[in-house]
Order: C-alpha cells, then sequence, then structure tokens
C-alpha cells in the first residue's frame, strides 16, 4: 500500500472485467455514477476472447427461464425481461460489428470475440470509467457511511466507493485465472452459497463401460440426450475418458444439478440413438432381415459403435432370429440408452459454473443484496446457470444492465 492514509472514492467499484461487469461499469458511468473497474488479469475479458472457437457466441435469439437452472429457477426472469437479445443486438449494430446466425439460434461475430472486448470497452470509456488492471484485492470491509460503504485495500492503494458490484465470474477454465474471490466476498458479508460445481463439461465414464467404448474417441453422431428436466438433440462424441459434444454438455449441467430438486437433475443421461424416427417401427420393417443387429444398424449408426453396443447386450445374431418381445426390448435400448456418469472433467473442462450465490439473498431487479445495501452480484457467480447457446453471456449482460441501472 502506497499511502495508507489516502483513499480514492468512486460511486461504484466493480470487480471483474469481464462480459457482466463491464456492462454493468458502462451503464453505470453513463448514468454520470464515478465507476472504478478493477481486475487481477493482465489481459481483459480472456473469457470473452476464447469463447465461441474464438468468434463469441454472444446472445441467443430465443431465450427464457427454461434456458436456465437455478435453485430459484424465477430469479433471471425480470433482468431478461428488461435487457433482451434484441437490446444487445442493437448494441453490436451500433458498433458497426457483423455477425450471423447458426443453428438454435446461436449469433457469433463473423470476424473475432475481440469486436466484442473492444465494444465494451469503449461503451466503459463513454460512461467516463476508470480502470485498474491488473489490480490484486488485499482486503475489503465496510465503511461508515452512504459515500463510503465498502473500503478495499488495494494494490493500487486505499479505495473506497458507495456501491460495490462483485462480477468475478465462477470457477470454470482456472488457468485463465477462475478464482472463488466472488463467493468470499458473498460468504463476507453472510450471503449463502449455494455449492458450486463445474456445468457444461464432459462427464467421464466408470472403467467397465469405458472399457467398452474408449476404443471410440473422437466418433460423433446425433442423438437426443435427457437428464431430469432437461431434453436435448445435439452431437454426441465419444472421449478417451467419456462422453462429450454439445447434446452432453448441455446434459451434464442437470445432472450436476441432481440434488436441486426433482424438477431438476438426475442420477442418469439417458440417451436416444435414434432421434429422428420410431426405433421399434423401423425395426419391425427389417425384422425378416438376415444381417447380424450390429450391421443393421449401421444405417443410422456409425459401425463401430453399433458393434460395440451390441457386443455389450449380447445382442450379436442376425436380427430374424430376434422374437417381438425381444426386438420390443431393443427398440427400448436404442432409444434409452442409461448412462450412470461417475464424475466430470471438472473446472479445466468446463464452459460455465453451476451454483453460486444464492439468489433468494439478491433483489431481482437490481442484483442488490437485500440485507446489505450497496452490494450487488452480477453473471456467473450468481446461481443462474445458463443453457449452452449464448445463453451464459445473455444472463452477464442482463445482470450487468440491471445492476449497472441500479449501482
Amino acid at each position: 500500500m502506497n499511502h495508507p492514509a489516502r483513499i480514492s472514492r468512486y460511486d461504484v467499484i466493480v470487480i471483474g472485467a469481464g462480459a457482466a461487469g463491464m456492462m454493468c461499469a458502462a451503464e453505470a458511468g453513463k448514468r454520470g455514477r464515478r465507476v472504478l473497474i478493477l481486475d487481477h488479469a493482465t489481459k481483459l475479458a480472456e473469457k470473452i476472447r476464447i469463447s465461441g472457437g474464438g468468434r463469441c457466441n454472444f446472445t441467443n435469439l430465443d431465450v427464457g427461464i427454461g434456458n436456465y437452472l437455478s435453485r430459484n429457477p424465477q430469479f433471471c426472469r425480470s433482468a431478461l425481461a428488461r435487457y433482451t437479445p434484441a437490446h444487445f443486438i442493437g448494441l453490436v449494430d451500433r458498433h458497426g460489428i457483423p455477425w450471423h446466425e447458426r443453428e438454435h439460434g446461436q449469433l457469433f461475430c463473423d470476424d473475432s470475440a475481440q469486436d466484442i472486448i473492444d465494444m465494451l470497452r469503449a461503451e466503459c470509456e463513454d460512461g467516463a470509467v476508470n480502470w485498474a488492471m491488473p489490480c490484486t484485492l488485499q482486503s475489503l470491509a465496510a465503511g461508515d457511511s452512504p459515500e463510503t460503504r465498502f473500503i478495499l485495500d488495494t494494490s493500487h492503494g486505499r479505495l473506497a466507493c458507495a456501491s460495490l458490484v462483485v462480477a468475478t465470474g465462477g470457477l470454470s477454465i482456472p488457468k485463465i485465472g477462475a478464482t472463488p474471490l466472488g463467493y468470499k466476498i458473498a460468504e463476507q458479508f453472510g450471503l449463502a452459497i449455494i455449492a458450486p460445481k463445474p456445468a457444461l463439461v464432459p462427464l467421464t465414464l466408470p472403467p467397465e463401460e469405458l472399457a467398452i467404448y474408449k476404443e471410440l474417441s473422437g466418433m460423433a453422431f446425433d442423438a437426443v440426450a435427457e437428464c431430469g428436466a432437461g431434453r436435448f438433440r445435439e452431437n454426441l462424441l465419444f472421449t478417451h475418458r467419456g462422453l462429450s459434444g454439445p447434446v452432453i454438455l448441455q446434459a451434464s449441467s442437470y445432472w450436476q444439478a441432481r440434488d436441486y430438486g426433482e424438477a431438476d437433475g438426475g442420477t442418469q443421461v439417458t440417451v436416444n440413438l435414434f432421434p429422428a424416427e420410431n426405433v421399434r417401427d423401423w425395426l419391425g420393417e427389417r425384422a425378416r432381415s438376415k444381417s447380424l443387429l450390429a450391421n443393421l444398424l449401421t444405417e443410422r449408426l456409425p459401425k463401430r459403435f453399433a458393434q460395440a453396443w451390441c457386443e455389450q447386450r449380447g445382442w450379436n445374431k442376425p436380427t430374424h432370429q430376434f422374437n417381438a418381445r425381444e426386438l420390443d426390448a431393443i427398440a427400448t435400448a436404442l432409444s434409452g440408452w442409461a448412462i450412470t456418469p461417475n464424475g466430470t472433467l471438472g473446472y479445466a473442462k468446463a464452459e460455465v459454473t453451476l451454483g453460486g450465490v444464492d439468489t433468494r439473498t439478491l433483489s431481482s431487479k437490481t442484483m442488490e443484496a437485500r440485507d446489505v445495501p450497496g452490494l450487488f452480484f452480477v453473471g456467473e457467480v450468481v446461481d443462474v446457470t445458463g443453457h449452452l447457446g449464448g445463453y451464459n453471456f445473455q444472463w452477464a449482460w442482463a445482470s450487468g444492465h440491471a445492476a449497472g441501472q441500479a449501482a
């Protein structure tokens, strides 16, 4: 600390210069608030930069509360309704950033995710936001007046503010700087935390199952995966540790939420290997075939998978040798392959964090802590987790905007 007696005062200090933090800082600054945004990283918004294969899947055309997981599922409704994908698209268009739509309503930059970072930086400049990067938070304490509710000791000296916004993100992708700081701040001020878990993450299989499928690493095909309340249709990918691909990443969040309650996760992930048709009808049309069942299934599935799947079940005989009851059982298995994962690949491979600051302690309109005036939480640090496909960025924009209008 260079000047222990000197305090730099701000109306708003935002901890975390990611998507939600920059959105909040820009909005507060444009309201005339004196804002400082600080971050421990040396590079600005690395998570935005690497997102969407470097092109940033910045929102989705179809956003609703059904695209989010939370112990308090209605919480995100207000912020999402007041700052919609159309609002963010308008911002992107005003900055002249070219973009395109992909499947499932996902929107990406034509050129680079850096365009979104530059846009947010420019919005902060419009709001005359001050910056402290890299900046380490050494301690945080409650102040003694409405103008100095929070005192921060940092590597940039002692700071004070009336409103403190925590936009520190979750624990996913630690190699680019994820830390539990936001949860520690919440706990310091008496807010509950829903235990964080990796989400949108590849799943691992138990050894006996892995032994059957590990040789298929790199193979992908279209499937439907269901877990609890989640049902998705996209590509399934085999890995040397288990299962991945968009459909498994989606289902993984629900599998991780299996203790949230009946409406969310389950202990198994069920995969429909015939997502486009009625498998019993398909088998019935081929019931007299003299082809091995595995060979018949290669009409719809990769050959090596069909062989491994049939061998595991002892179904390696000509199709016409199965009776009607056996064909029913085969159809049931093909449309409902039940998988019991034994874990995930963890935060290093997770796209987001499930859990976080308990939303029951926050205002859904402002993101302010109900019992701690001036303390706000936005983005991934909050217990709101979106599906894959731009939904987590939309939550960052919406929650950041809500807090920026109030802080």
